[in-house]
């Protein structure tokens, strides 16, 4: 069964939330368990960045076809090097190139790194950093972008368009 969408962009059950931001770039909280890897699949998910340090969402995905990207960051409010976000934009950016993707991001609790590494894909296309950051904040009113963490985002933007990838 599919879970039910609550209000426009956030799918809730019991054990599992998924918040899409755009129509094909989702943030959400641990996954944890097999069936709420079902539950991801069945949204559509092909591509997960699990920014967790607790738990490695690999083997869960491997039934459904899914690729994930473990990206292990502490959620300690220090500042994140912009190395943190590299591979991880690369990956998305790899899945988004085909219009039938679609991409999770994901941490423990889906408030302060999951929203740090949408807030860096959505400015990596673009996206002005304020706009960015409404869009995610209206869509899923429990982020909190810590100070630290927008920062970090503006210095990989900074690095990411130095290295003449913007």
């Amino acid at each position: 069964m599919a879970p039910r969408p609550l209000r426009w962009g956030l799918w809730r059950t019991r054990t599992m939330d998924l918040t899409w931001v755009t129509p094909r770039i989702g943030v959400g909280g641990g996954i944890w368990t097999g069936s709420n890897m079902a539950k991801v699949a069945a949204a559509g998910i092909t591509h997960i960045i699990d920014m967790q340090v607790e738990f490695d969402d690999t083997p869960l995905a491997e039934g459904y076809g899914i690729e994930v990207f473990w990206n292990r960051v502490d959620d300690d409010f220090q500042p994140k090097s912009p190395e943190v976000f590299q591979s991880a934009i690369e990956f998305a950016q790899a899945a988004l190139e085909n219009s039938e993707h679609k991409v999770l991001i994901h941490c423990a609790a889906g408030v302060h790194r999951a929203p740090m590494m949408a807030l860096a894909l959505l400015r990596v296309q673009g996206w002005e950093l304020e706009e960015a950051m409404e869009l995610i904040e209206d869509r899923r009113p429990v982020v909190d972008f810590a100070d630290v963490y927008v920062r970090s985002v503006e210095n990989f933007i900074r690095a990411y368009a130095g290295a003449g990838k913007q």
